[in-house]
């Protein structure tokens, strides 16, 4: 196991004990819980419009599904992270915060979850005597553009809002999430009420889901025209997170380096050790992943390989490092 070298603010300072860490999940069971919980944000934001009468206004649809993402992140967020959303995990990975393997194994898990929820859905709408063409009735709820817009909004225009939406969405889900946030514990209803307020301007354009699993798991049910469109709804929301995860990179690796400086200066003459100034993130300078916890492993390495703190330094805070995302 390769060891990171801690930022600057924590050397010196006394890792937890290894028993004072709650063990990271294992992979099934971080799987298990992307799935689930795309399973919930597809059921409620795509059977909320479905069985909702259409002269209704959009709002309660785009607003469950807000809620639903807030619960899903509350109730298994601690589990994997909490993405629920490809362009979440595409935004993560590039930002650092997951290993690029378990990152293509979380899409997989989310694309389950949403087409089981979607299954589910289209039994449902079997069963109702009033509907006598189900394929059509999920068309309803399918992204699209152009003729399949609601208000025939061009490719382009659908193109620019799931790349802008997509991105605001991963970089609230980015910044809340930082370990550094005092306000982390909020996340899961500030991201749950961004997805609702994006989903309120998506609804109006063509279903703009700013999901690509949820796009997936609507376009199968719904016939060639929304499979034929489907790409945009991944290619657009990809570059969109792609954006979003540089950006807050970018931003981390300028604070780290401004931390350095300062710490390098501070330090001079006293024969501290100092972090490398090579411009190398390390898993504490991103911040982690999400709400997942950390592998007891890697705090036990850590705990054995860092110095001991300064006698009477009681206001140290806790620091481990985590497994490279890279």
């Amino acid at each position: 196991m390769t060891l990171l070298v801690p930022a600057p603010e924590t050397v010196g300072v006394q890792p937890p004990a290894a028993s004072d860490v709650t063990p990271r999940p294992g992979l099934v069971a971080r799987l298990s819980a992307e799935a689930l919980g795309t399973l919930i944000v597809v059921v409620a934001g795509l059977g909320v419009p479905l069985f909702t009468i259409p002269q209704s206004s959009p709002l309660p649809a785009a607003l469950a599904a807000g809620l639903a993402l807030t619960a899903a992140m509350l109730a298994v967020g601690y589990v994997s992270g909490g993405h629920f959303n490809p362009a979440v995990t595409v935004g993560n990975a590039i930002a650092g915060r997951i290993r690029l393997a378990d990152a293509a194994a979380y899409i997989g898990a989310q694309l389950v979850g949403a087409l089981l929820g979607a299954v589910a859905l289209f039994g449902v709408l079997r069963t109702v005597p009033t509907i006598d063409d189900s394929q059509a009735a999920f068309a309803t709820v399918a992204a699209g553009f152009g003729e399949h817009s609601i208000i025939q909004v061009p490719m382009a225009g659908v193109l620019l809002v799931e790349v802008l939406g997509t991105a605001l969405l991963v970089a609230i889900f980015l910044a809340t999430t930082a370990h550094r946030n005092p306000a982390r514990a909020a996340a899961p209803f500030a991201v749950g009420l961004a997805t609702a307020m994006l989903l309120q301007l998506g609804q109006a354009l063509g279903n703009v889901p700013f999901n690509p699993a949820r796009a997936t798991a609507s376009a199968i049910f719904s016939g060639p025209d929304a499979l034929g469109q489907l790409w945009l709804f991944w290619v657009a929301p990809v570059v969109g997170a792609a954006i979003a995860g540089l950006v807050f990179r970018g931003f981390v690796q300028a604070s780290v380096q401004a931390a350095r400086t300062t710490d390098r200066t501070t330090d001079q003459g006293t024969g501290a050790v100092t972090a490398p100034t090579d411009g190398t993130l390390t898993d504490a300078d991103v911040d982690g992943a999400g709400f997942d916890d950390v592998e007891l492993a890697d705090v036990t390495a850590t705990t054995a390989a860092a110095p001991a703190a300064p006698a009477g330094n009681d206001e140290a805070r806790s620091f481990f490092d985590r497994k490279g995302g890279k």
